[in-house]
C-alpha cells in the first residue's frame, strides 16, 4: 500500500520565510546567553585554580593556566565591546564561540593532569550546551573536536598536580576513562540534539496552525464586515432605486436625460444584486442565524473551497439509531473547524483516484464526519504517527511540508473533537478520517 500523510503547505505559507520553501529560519542564539556562560566559566576556573594553588598547596603553572583563563575572558569581553548584548549569532558562529571553550578546557587541563584531573569532566560541558541548540552538522564538528581533545589529553599532558609521589592508575582504568568521556560525548550530542530538534519541530508546526487560525480568522472578520457594509448600505441603495423608478414612469421616451436615468437604475439594481450575495454569505454575518448552522452545511462549506473538479465530491447525512433527532445538530461557524476539515478534504482529494465521500451522523450523544477517498490509504509504517508534525510522504515536494494533518487535528481538537486516522477495510483501500464530538447541541434544546 502506498504511503500518505500531509497535505499542501498553504496554511503554513504565513509562517514561511521569503528566501526559501518551509519554515522561518530560526533566530539563532542571543550572544548575551553565552557570554555570561563564559563569565561564569571564568570565574569558576579562577576560583578552582585559587583553591587548588594556594588553598591545598598543590604547585599549578600559575602562569601558563592564568594566561589561558585570562585570554578566555579577554575573547569574551572583545565579543561583548564588539557587538550589542541583544544581538543573535547564526548557527556557524555558536559552533565557533563553543569550539574555543572544548580547546581553552583541553589546554587547562594538559597544564593539570590531562585526564588524570577530576575536572575533565567539564569538557562535556560544550557539547551539552551545544546539543541544544546547533544544527546537526555543527554538533557533529563539536562532539568531534571534543574527542579527539580527550584522544590527546590521555597521551599528552603535564602531571597532576600532587603533593608527594604521584597516583599509579592502571593503564584499562585509563582506557576507561577515555571511553566513559568519548561515549559521554557521543549520546549528550545524540539525545541532546534529538530532543532539542523535537522541541524545536514542535514550536514551527505551532506557530504554523497559529497562522492557519489567524488566515481564517481574518477571513471571517472580512466577511462580517462585508456583510456589516451590505447591510448598512441596503437602505440607501432601495431609497435610490425607488427614486430612479420614479424617475423612468415621469420621464418622456425622447427626453435626453432617460439614457442616464435608465444606466443609474440599472446600476442600482446590479449593486443591490451584489450586496445581496454578500448577505447571504453565511461566512460573512455575525448574528446567530448563520454563527450555529446545522453540522452538514457547516461541513460542506468548509468542503467546497476544495473541490478542483478532479475527482467527485459527494455528502452524506443522517441520524444513527433509534430516538435520534431527525434533524441535525447545531455547530457552531468556527475558524477551527472551517480550516481543519478543509484541511482533511484537500488531503483526501490530493490523493482520491475517482471521489471522495464526506459522510455527517448523529445520535442524541455524539456527532461525526467522517471523510473518505479511493485513494492509495495511509501507510501502516505512519498511522500511529499521523497527526505529529512534519509528517509526510511529499516531504519537500512542492512545498509539501508534512503540516496539513497536524494543523488539522489540532485545530480541530481545539473545539473538543476526537480525530483518528484509519483505512476502509475493504477491497481497493481509501483512508478514512473521523472527526466526533461528544455531546451534540440541537435546535429543540
Amino acid at each position: 500500500m502506498t504511503a500518505r500523510a500531509g497535505t499542501n503547505a498553504s496554511p503554513a505559507a504565513a509562517v514561511a520565510s521569503g528566501a526559501a520553501p518551509g519554515l522561518p529560519p530560526r533566530g539563532g542564539v542571543r550572544l548575551r546567553a553565552l557570554v555570561l556562560i563564559r563569565w561564569a566559566a571564568v570565574a569558576g576556573q579562577l576560583f578552582t585554580a585559587a583553591v587548588v594553588h594556594w588553598g591545598l598547596g598543590f604547585a599549578l603553572p600559575v602562569l601558563a593556566v592564568g594566561g589561558a583563563i585570562a585570554l578566555s575572558a579577554l575573547l569574551n569581553l572583545t565579543v561583548s565591546l564588539g557587538r550589542p548584548a541583544s544581538a543573535r549569532i547564526d548557527d556557524r558562529e555558536t559552533a565557533i564561540f563553543l569550539a574555543f571553550d572544548v580547546l581553552q578546557l583541553a589546554v587547562l587541563l594538559y597544564l593539570t593532569g590531562g585526564l588524570f584531573n577530576p575536572f575533565a569532566l567539564l569538557l562535556l560541558a560544550p557539547v551539552a550546551i551545544g546539543a541544544t541548540i546547533l544544527s546537526l552538522a555543527s554538533n557533529i564538528a563539536l562532539s568531534l573536536l571534543t574527542i579527539l581533545s580527550i584522544a590527546v589529553l590521555g597521551v599528552f599532558h603535564q602531571p597532576l598536580p600532587w603533593r608527594g609521589p604521584l597516583p599509579e592508575l592502571p593503564d584499562i582504568y585509563q582506557a576507561g576513562v577515555w571511553a566513559g568521556l568519548t561515549l559521554t560525548t557521543l549520546l549528550i550530542t545524540l539525545y541532546g540534539w534529538r530532543l532539542a530538534e523535537e522541541a524545536r519541530q514542535m514550536a514551527d508546526a505551532l506557530a504554523a496552525a497559529q497562522a492557519a487560525l489567524a488566515r481564517e480568522q481574518r477571513l471571517s472578520a472580512l466577511g462580517a464586515l462585508a456583510a456589516a457594509a451590505a447591510h448598512e448600505l441596503g437602505s440607501p441603495l432601495s431609497t435610490i432605486a425607488v427614486v430612479a423608478k420614479e424617475m423612468l414612469r415621469e420621464i418622456e421616451p425622447d427626453d435626453p436625460l432617460r439614457e442616464d436615468v435608465e444606466l443609474l437604475s440599472a446600476e442600482s439594481d446590479r449593486c443591490r444584486s451584489i450586496l445581496a450575495r454578500l448577505s447571504v454569505d453565511p461566512a460573512g454575518d455575525v448574528s446567530d442565524a448563520y454563527t450555529l448552522v446545522p453540522l452538514p452545511a457547516l461541513i460542506e462549506a468548509a468542503a467546497q473551497a476544495y473541490d478542483r473538479g478532479t475527482v467527485a465530491i459527494s455528502f452524506e447525512s443522517g441520524p444513527v439509531g433509534d430516538n435520534t433527532p431527525a434533524t441535525a445538530p447545531i455547530q457552531v461557524r468556527s475558524p477551527e473547524i472551517m480550516q481543519g476539515i478543509g484541511n482533511i478534504v484537500q488531503n483526501a482529494v490530493s490523493f482520491a483516484r475517482h471521489d471522495v465521500r464526506i459522510a455527517t451522523r448523529w445520535t442524541a450523544d455524539w456527532s461525526e464526519v467522517e471523510v473518505i477517498d479511493d485513494g492509495p490509504g495511509f501507510s501502516e509504517a505512519l498511522l500511529d504517527e499521523l497527526g505529529t508534525p512534519f509528517i509526510s510522504t511529499r516531504q519537500g515536494e512542492g512545498g509539501h511540508m508534512g503540516l496539513g494533518v497536524f494543523i488539522a487535528k489540532t485545530l480541530l481538537e481545539r473545539t473538543g473533537a476526537t480525530v483518528t486516522f484509519g483505512n476502509r477495510a475493504i477491497p481497493g483501500g481509501g483512508a478514512a478520517v473521523s472527526v466526533r464530538w461528544p455531546n451534540p447541541v440541537f435546535k429543540a434544546t
